[in-house]
């Protein structure tokens, strides 16, 4: 059996698994078997994926959607995004293996036989894109395909174990959702959707960087090239802070395009007026502490944004 990987160059090409990564623990019992399934998906990513698509869908609505339309976005949506992290699961499951931090999911257990893993994936991925086409329009469809094959061949297997701005290119694939629930309402892509992509492209950076900093020894025994591994602390705290600048300019730019009113206005400031504050701590003192800090705040930063644009639109 083989699989998809990169040589040193980017280039993707095939090569022979592991025999260790083919045996399926045989006491495996069917209920886990079917938990192994939904942990492929990683349901926590696919829950901050969602929470910019909804708020993209209101705002681009002026109001609340159809009932019918939200569930078929959200569902299609989740169906892709739970593909995407499977076949991910399938490329990575060498790097998993190798860190604590990812050692227990299905496949370094040796839950799922990694050929079910992968075929996992392109199924949910095709089923995502005929029913979002069914069900709600081609240019969603297409966009949350784009998404899923943007993550898959771009980010996982041409860029992330390759250079240091991985999380950078790959950003544009998590940016995605808000432009499936603009499109989902709309049938088009305008000027605040782009603004609404731009605001979550520049929050990933830093997200994510702040998560590398924690574990940087096990990204660093795994062979992935994050930033904190090859440029260090205080570069990469450099980053993080340059990106949340950049994320409040897009923020502010939103309350423009999108003619918000007080409530994302304030929430806006405050939100990211906080999150430069542990930025510059950060900064200051780059410790894995002050990392996990800003990186649990950063899930809490983009689901109240995206919260008070929702509610901006409907009370105000």
């Amino acid at each position: 059996m083989r699989r998809l990987t990169t040589d040193a160059t980017g280039a993707i090409t095939l090569e022979s698994d592991v025999a260790t990564t083919e045996s399926v623990d045989a006491s495996v019992t069917t209920r886990q078997k079917i938990a192994a399934y939904i942990a492929l998906t990683k349901p926590r990513i696919i829950e901050l994926l969602l929470v910019t698509t909804v708020p993209a869908m209101i705002v681009a609505a002026g109001g609340w959607p159809s009932v019918w339309l939200m569930f078929a976005t959200v569902l299609g949506g989740t169906l892709s995004a739970g593909g995407a992290n499977a076949i991910n699961c399938y490329i990575d499951r060498d790097i998993d293996q190798v860190m604590p931090r990812t050692r227990r999911r299905p496949l370094p257990m040796h839950k799922i036989e990694p050929r079910r893993a992968l075929v996992f994936g392109a199924v949910l991925g095709v089923i995502a894109f005929v029913w979002l086409w069914l069900t709600v329009n081609p240019l969603a469809a297409s966009l949350t395909t784009a998404a899923l094959l943007f993550y898959v061949f771009v980010y996982t297997l041409g860029m992330k174990r390759s250079t240091p701005q991985n999380i950078v290119i790959g950003g544009a694939a998590g940016a995605m959702p808000a432009l499936v629930g603009w499109a989902a309402v709309t049938d088009g892509i305008e000027l605040p959707a782009l603004v609404l992509f731009g605001i979550v492209f520049y929050w990933t950076p830093p997200h994510f960087w702040a998560l590398a900093m924690r574990y940087e020894k096990e990204y660093a025994a795994a062979g992935v090239p994050m930033m904190p591994v090859v440029y260090g602390k205080a570069e990469t705290t450099r980053h993080i802070l340059l990106y949340s600048f950049m994320q409040l300019a897009m923020c502010l730019a939103f309350f423009s395009t999108a003619q918000m009113g007080w409530i994302y206005g304030g929430t806006t400031i405050l939100l990211n007026g906080a999150f430069i504050w542990m930025a510059v701590g950060l900064y200051r003192d780059p410790t894995p502490k002050r990392a996990w800090g800003l990186f649990r705040y950063s899930i809490y930063f983009l689901t109240l944004l995206f919260a008070s644009m929702a509610l901006d639109t409907l009370l105000i």
